[in-house]
């Protein structure tokens, strides 16, 4: 069974940081390239990250370049996103996916208030 388990959310202030992570398993993590996108309240679903399979190339969403960072550990089977310099913005739950949007975790939430 493909299983995509996101953990790391919670409650932070802005200017806070959290690192979120995603769990796969159930299918050959290091054959995929890997996104991370997130959906605010009322909002439709956003790109916020890409990564290649072998964690050489990234992209970034404008909103979160210089603050965000994506990376993986194909050995662990693990994606990672560290949010930096959170803004109220950010509040959204986070999705990790596979780019070809085949498979999708939960989601955690990240709620930025003060």
């Amino acid at each position: 069974e493909v299983q995509l388990v996101e953990s790391g959310g919670g409650l932070v202030q802005p200017g806070g940081s959290l690192r979120l992570s995603c769990a796969a398993s159930g299918f050959t993590f290091g054959n995929y390239d890997m996104d991370w996108v997130r959906q605010a309240p009322g909002k439709g679903p956003e790109w916020v990250s890409f990564i290649n399979s072998g964690g050489g190339g990234a992209a970034y969403a404008d909103s979160v370049k210089g603050r965000f960072a994506i990376s993986r550990d194909n050995a662990k089977n693990t994606l990672h996103l560290q949010m930096n310099s959170l803004k109220p913005e950010d509040t959204a739950v986070y999705y990790c996916a596979t780019s070809d949007l085949a498979y999708w975790g939960q989601g955690t939430q990240v709620p930025v208030s003060s």
